[in-house]
């Protein structure tokens, strides 16, 4: 198993989910800075929205986590703000990083959906960085399998997917490696829009697909009652980002 803690200065321990967490957030922050000189948008905005979204969505995704797993932390309350433990629930960041996003635009009288492209790519390259953060700590992993079937993957990761005695399906590799698909999509979507928001809805609509499918593997998946809370809201979010893309394609047309 990798330790978690990658440096250990004096009695601060810095973890290696922090260091991917940061990464993801500033290769996320760089490239909304690049797309928003390219396409048009004043950089700063990019800069100052983020000052917002990037709180908002880690609130968001850990209040998320934590409610749906209130037991895990009601009789040890403090564990609530440990973050570099892990637990951030990705549709919990999305609603906080929305609402703090959506007060500025609206604030600053921006085109929402203009604003949408451009931070697309960022959100779902920072999301297929971030699962890594996931693999340090043993973290969205799958049912188990054999020997023969982690065997196809690197030595490293079968390593780390050996958990309780067995080996388990690589989840977090699945959905890296989904998102890094879907950021290569929208990024050659982005200069060939039809539309303004047609990336963002793409984004929304793809990145649910695939995390419909991986959330059924998992063995970690927040529930209610007998529903897996993701794959809820990856189909609310697959219809309701179909429903407005066709709308606003015949708007267009």
């Amino acid at each position: 198993m990798i330790n978690p803690v990658a440096v250990q200065i004096g009695p601060v321990s810095i973890y290696w989910y922090g260091i991917i967490m940061t990464a993801a957030f500033i290769a996320g922050t760089l490239l909304a800075c690049y797309n928003a000189r390219k396409y048009g948008l004043n950089p700063d905005h990019v800069i100052n929205i983020l000052v917002l979204i990037i709180p908002a969505s880690i609130i968001g995704a850990r209040l998320y986590y934590v409610i749906f797993n209130w037991e895990t932390y009601r009789l040890n309350q403090l564990e609530i703000f440990a973050t570099w433990h892990g637990g951030l629930a990705i549709h919990g960041g999305l609603t906080g990083g929305f609402l703090a996003g959506y007060f500025y635009v609206k604030r600053h009288r921006l085109d929402f959906w203009k604003m949408g492209d451009i931070f697309a790519p960022s959100i779902i390259l920072g999301q297929a960085i971030g699962r890594w953060g996931n693999f340090i700590n043993q973290e969205a992993y799958g049912v188990p399998v054999s020997s023969q079937f982690i065997g196809r993957f690197p030595g490293f990761i079968q390593r780390q997917m050996f958990i309780d005695g067995q080996y388990h399906h690589p989840a977090f590799l699945y959905e890296s490696a989904w998102n890094l698909l879907v950021f290569f999509i929208l990024m050659f979507c982005l200069g060939r829009r039809r539309f303004t928001g047609q990336v963002l809805l793409l984004y929304l609509a793809l990145y649910s697909v695939g995390r419909f499918f991986i959330e059924g593997i998992r063995t970690d998946s927040l529930m209610l009652g007998p529903i897996r809370m993701a794959q809820l809201a990856s189909l609310i979010l697959i219809a309701v980002s179909a429903a407005l893309y066709l709308a606003r394609a015949r708007k267009q047309a």
